[in-house]
């Protein structure tokens, strides 16, 4: 008997299962590396939506939580995951330029975007209009923190490597059973393939395809995140990864040629060296119409919950949500109505 069953060992699962341990929660993790999204993120936190010159959504929060908890991580798995990286704003018009300072006006986002303009230096790109700076920004190692992440559980005999099956879930009043496991509470973080789960598939997860390149330029010598009509980061060694696509309606983790195209036709719009294409990846990133996240309890089975919908920007969502749903649990906390699926209730019972 544990607490805890979790499903799922991508950001979502993670930052839940160190919640969980942190708080000195029994748990067990099934898990198949079937869901692509986290292994291929880009990893940037970034509060800004440098589109449209925007707060994300509960940037402050997340950013405040984002540190301490990275930084445990890293102590705990004796791994670097975060990296502090200096994010730039391209700016292709003078119109954007003013439109990036009437942005820091605003009292939101004034701590967070820099009121100096960054000139230009690197002949590598061209950006003779300067660029804005991103406050608070860096890149967190998303592929590095799910390998170590996987070991740290298997060495604690904690994580069951393999698909689960939903016909072998036996839901009683207050716990659940599947296999030889009993658990008090079973939470879904399973990315995408929460389409395939019978009891949360009413949610409306859509799902956005997003591909990245990473690229060998060694002329480019470049230190800082580039956002223009793509990302630029900087991976170290000479490697930097581009991305990213937003696709609705191929839902494949398939790389394609046209994807690549695209990531390289707008990289040449302001890319002024030599490169190669070393790597090419892609992944369904869990996204929803009302882009905010899935958490909460099943209408009817109590004893599931869900801890879904991130998109784009997993690695600043997880740990802000995570200990949402672990307060809910525990300490009978009021999720906030922007995150709890009970806004869609009107929905279950209709797939």
């Amino acid at each position: 008997m544990v607490e805890y069953l979790v499903v799922g060992l991508g950001l979502a699962g993670i930052s839940f299962c160190e919640t969980l341990e942190e708080q000195g929660r029994s748990f067990r993790v099934i898990s198949d590396n079937s869901q692509q999204a986290s292994i291929v993120a880009g990893g940037l936190y970034n509060p800004v939506i440098l589109k449209r010159f925007t707060l994300a959504w509960k940037a402050h929060e997340q950013i405040e939580q984002l540190p301490p908890f990275y930084s445990k991580l890293e102590e705990k798995l004796g791994v670097p995951l975060d990296h502090p990286l200096r994010v730039l704003r391209r700016f292709a018009s003078i119109e954007e330029q003013n439109g990036w300072f009437e942005a820091t006006d605003k009292p939101t986002l004034r701590p967070l975007m820099s009121t100096t303009l960054v000139a230009n230096d690197n002949n590598a790109i061209h950006a003779p209009l300067g660029y804005g700076e991103v406050l608070g920004t860096g890149r967190i190692d998303t592929r590095l923190l799910l390998s170590s992440y996987a070991a740290y559980l298997k060495r604690k005999d904690l994580l069951f490597s393999e698909s689960f099956q939903y016909e072998l879930l036996q839901i009683q009043d207050k716990e659940v059973v599947y296999k030889d496991l009993r658990a008090k509470h079973l939470v879904f973080a399973t990315g995408y393939g929460l389409q395939r789960n019978p009891y949360f598939n009413y949610l409306p997860l859509n799902g956005t395809k997003g591909e990245l390149l990473t690229i060998k330029a060694p002329e480019l010598k470049e230190n800082k995140v580039i956002k223009s009509s793509v990302f630029i980061i900087p991976l170290g060694g000479d490697t930097y990864r581009i991305g990213a696509t937003y696709k609705w309606q191929d839902k494949t983790n398939d790389p394609t040629s046209e994807a690549r195209e695209e990531l390289e036709t707008k990289l040449r719009t302001f890319l002024r060296c030599e490169y190669e294409v070393i790597h090419h990846v892609a992944g369904i990133r869990p996204t929803v119409a009302d882009r905010r996240p899935l958490v909460g309890q099943h209408p009817v089975h109590k004893p599931l919950f869900v801890l879904n919908g991130f998109g784009s920007r997993g690695v600043m969502i997880a740990p802000y949500a995570s200990k949402a749903l672990y307060d809910f649990i525990e300490n009978e906390q009021k999720l906030i109505p922007d995150m709890d699926i009970t806004r869609f209730r009107k929905r279950y019972g209709k797939n």
